[in-house]
């Protein structure tokens, strides 16, 4: 049976952790592999780690690093940035990584998608889509490294028929503000699919995960400063919701 997933998201640069506003200033606020072991003692239901280095350096997945994560790593593990070709996810995927997240790679070649699905298993593969809103244009899809933009509800349906096991919404504008979920957003989006859909960016408190919830259902909450920051000076202190806050967030008792 599936169940609603509640899922840490930590950004990798310079081979250390970091946390953004949408998607700018980068914040170090500690070491990988500690943040893992944390996690793992967490009991979390998943974590996504993505390397926001890797794309726009234009180079290959840090290998070692990967590996480093996932031998620490006791919940499923999703690892994204600079996925580009099929041998690169499946190397990941050799290491230990059960779901490989691929963005920036598709906006030049949408056939990739099935490729590396056939090879490895659409549960194994989620698309990362950046997405911003635009005045007039609605919602719209960003790439790294590609000055185009795209319409999202147009990508989204493509992406699914291609193959993609899941999808991950990222909201660029909700990014590290911590005021909450774009609603709008998550509703134009699980309404067009048939796939699994993860929802990124403004969780700033349980109740706003609890919302998501209580709206969708089954759906994935990631979560980036709520599960990094404590208090009102955001001083770093990782958390997440034990067994008993996490049944409140879900059944939307809280």
């Amino acid at each position: 049976m599936l169940y609603p997933r509640i899922i840490p998201c930590l950004l990798l640069h310079n081979n250390g952790l970091v946390k953004t506003k949408k998607f700018k200033n980068p914040k170090y606020i500690g070491d990988p592999i500690n943040a893992v072991k944390i996690f793992n003692e967490k009991e979390v239901d998943e974590l996504i780690v993505l390397d926001i280095d890797a794309t726009p350096m234009n180079r290959e997945p840090d290998y070692k690093l990967i590996q480093n994560l996932a031998s620490q790593c006791r919940m499923p593990l999703c690892y994204g940035g600079g996925v580009k070709t099929m041998a690169q996810a499946k190397k990941i995927l050799s290491l230990g990584v059960e779901k490989i997240a691929v963005s920036s790679a598709v906006s030049n070649n949408l056939n990739l998608i099935s490729e590396i699905s056939k090879e490895i298993g659409s549960q194994s593969l989620a698309i990362i889509l950046d997405v911003k809103k635009k005045f007039f244009k609605g919602y719209q899809v960003k790439f790294k490294n590609n000055e185009n933009e795209y319409n999202l509800l147009e990508i989204i349906k493509k992406i699914e028929s291609l193959g993609a096991g899941e999808i991950i919404i990222n909201s660029i504008d909700n990014d590290g503000m911590m005021k909450g979920y774009d609603l709008n957003l998550a509703c134009e989006v699980k309404n067009k699919l048939n796939i699994p859909m993860t929802i990124l960016g403004g969780a700033g408190s349980l109740k706003d995960i609890s919302k998501v919830i209580e709206k969708f259902k089954i759906i994935g909450c990631g979560v980036g400063s709520l599960f990094i920051f404590k208090g009102k000076y955001k001083a770093v202190l990782i958390n997440y919701p034990n067994k008993e806050n996490k049944k409140k967030i879900i059944n939307n008792l809280l």
